[in-house]
């Protein structure tokens, strides 16, 4: 029996990317893209995406949260004079008091798309990645598809979106309605697919020769080693090739579990290359561009992926543990 799988890396507002190609590809289908999928999983910027994927949104209306709410949720829906003091006012409190962006406008637009479901309200199977700092444990919120789950599901489907999008440097620690710290899943999966296939083969049982998996980048920076760099520029580029190596690693670990490619073909991989630093993580201004880019990629891709993901709704998603009336 075939199982598919959706898998969303995290990337603050370059999320427009995997948000814009999903909503190409959802274009023509009958029903929202979500459906297609038996688990779904994201981390960060692409937690969010699969919340509300997996609650029954359209990809449509996740990209229009980016693109009406993006410029306020990160202080950039001014420009002129009085949006470049705003400008240099967040980096002067990212750099000196701690988090670069306050979290109220992302708790306001997270409420208004996703109101006061909970993890029990999903339609799909769901796994979102986030850390306990606290602990230093890894944080993963799951849907009740296996009879353990007992917990997650009577969360707030907002605090699992506002913990894993919590990137340390730009939002606060999140702390939810149970007093739990949480921060952003990135620390450690920013790029969710090799966890993904674990819990399908380890937790579900489902058989490797039959899983489908894409997985959706939010663009890949392409940078050099060579020349001088300052100490700042130096750490920034070891937390590149930090979230790089995870990045493939994750990859990795979901070839090795299905056997991609050398037994089947199994993961879909959509990554598109970037020059380094031309879209940043909260610069609204490109959201047009990763939009473009968008469509333009799900053109291409659609042909491929139509037949082997998008045949057929996945089967319905009954849980262990349901909520109560």
């Amino acid at each position: 029996m075939m199982r598919r799988i959706l898998s969303i890396d995290g990337g603050g507002i370059r999320g427009v990317f995997p948000a814009g190609f999903l909503a190409a590809l959802e274009e023509n289908l009958p029903q929202p893209i979500g459906s297609y999928f038996d688990l779904i999983s994201g981390t960060s910027t692409g937690g969010i995406i699969a919340i509300g994927l997996a609650m029954g949104l359209s990809a449509k209306d996740i990209l229009a949260l980016y693109e009406d709410r993006g410029p306020e949720i990160f202080e950039q829906e001014e420009a002129g004079r009085k949006g470049f003091f705003r400008k240099v006012r967040r980096n002067v409190r990212g750099n000196l008091f701690g988090p670069k962006y306050l979290p109220d406008k992302l708790r306001e637009a997270l409420q208004d798309t996703l109101g006061d479901r909970r993890i029990g309200d999903a339609k799909t199977r769901l796994m979102i990645p986030a850390w306990h700092p606290q602990t230093r444990k890894v944080y993963i919120y799951k849907t009740a598809h296996h009879p353990r789950f007992e917990t997650d599901y009577r969360d707030a489907a907002i605090d699992a979106a506002m913990a894993t999008a919590a990137a340390p440097t730009y939002f606060p620690q999140h702390v939810t309605e149970h007093d739990v710290g949480l921060v952003d899943g990135g620390i450690w999966a920013n790029n969710p697919v090799g966890y993904a296939v674990a819990e399908a083969i380890g937790t579900l049982g489902w058989q490797r020769d039959g899983l489908k998996v894409l997985s959706i980048s939010c663009l890949e920076d392409i940078f050099s080693t060579e020349g001088q760099y300052s100490k700042a520029s130096i750490a920034l580029q070891a937390t590149k090739f930090f979230m790089a190596g995870q990045s493939y690693g994750s990859l990795g670990l979901a070839h090795i579990l299905t056997g991609d490619p050398h037994e089947n073909r199994s993961i879909y991989r959509v990554c598109q290359p970037v020059p380094d630093g031309f879209f940043s993580l909260d610069n609204t201004a490109r959201i047009r561009e990763l939009k473009d880019r968008a469509f333009v990629e799900a053109r291409e891709k659609k042909p491929i992926l139509k037949p082997v993901f998008f045949a057929e709704q996945a089967e319905p998603f009954s849980p262990h543990h349901e909520l109560k009336d």
